[in-house]
């Protein structure tokens, strides 16, 4: 009788030890589910105030700004004038590391002496006519790359506004591909009819995956 009850109790103890088991593991798995909350990085470029990561294609005009020459009109373009437009790229809102690359071509095969000749990085705080001359780049080809890497190790970093400025002439030298004949012609078309040329930039923003 006495093996009968001590075996019940271990029975009895057994049991309560596998309830007690399978009621805190019940209470683990609850305690584990849940919501978490992770953010998605920011991804928002805007080019010139126009922001170009709503859609696929988006169509931007620049606004060029032809050089003085007391020997031209004003705005217009003549042998040996020189003019830039600015490309402004704010990626404030943008929270990876990205590259860009800017691709330019001019749309006008009667003046062959249209050339996109070099660029020019312009800092946040310049000012024209008073901040020190900008450090000028050759164009060897017509492409425009840069590199931008998020900080990390900076509390709050953010990306600044980053411009660059296209410059690009009506060259007259050595190597040029008119006459005078063909810039005469020119001449003549522009007085009957609003001769203009187009300058495209094609801007890719990517970013960076390692």
């Amino acid at each position: 009788m006495l093996k009968k009850v001590q075996f019940l109790l271990v029975f009895i103890s057994l049991s309560v030890c596998l309830c007690l088991m399978s009621s805190t593991y019940s209470r683990y798995v609850a305690d584990a589910e849940g919501n978490i909350d992770v953010l998605f990085a920011k991804w928002q470029i805007l080019v010139s105030n126009v922001d170009i990561t709503t859609s696929s294609e988006s169509e931007i005009i620049f606004v060029p700004v032809i050089e003085e020459n007391e020997y031209v009109a004003a705005n217009v373009m003549a042998p040996s004038s020189k003019g830039h437009f600015d490309i402004e790229i704010n990626p404030t809102n943008v929270e990876v590391s990205f590259k860009y690359a800017i691709a330019l071509e001019i749309e006008n095969e009667n003046i062959p002496d249209l050339k996109i000749t070099e660029y020019a990085i312009v800092p946040e705080n310049y000012v024209e006519g008073e901040s020190d001359p900008l450090e000028i780049n050759t164009l060897e080809e017509p492409i425009i790359t840069n590199t931008f890497l998020f900080d990390r190790g900076t509390p709050d970093f953010q990306f600044g506004i980053h411009t660059i400025r296209v410059y690009f002439e009506w060259y007259e030298g050595e190597n040029e591909l008119m006459d005078d004949n063909d810039d005469t012609t020119i001449g003549h078309l522009a007085a009957t009819e609003e001769l203009t040329f187009n300058m495209n930039a094609n801007l890719t923003f990517e970013q960076i995956i390692e």
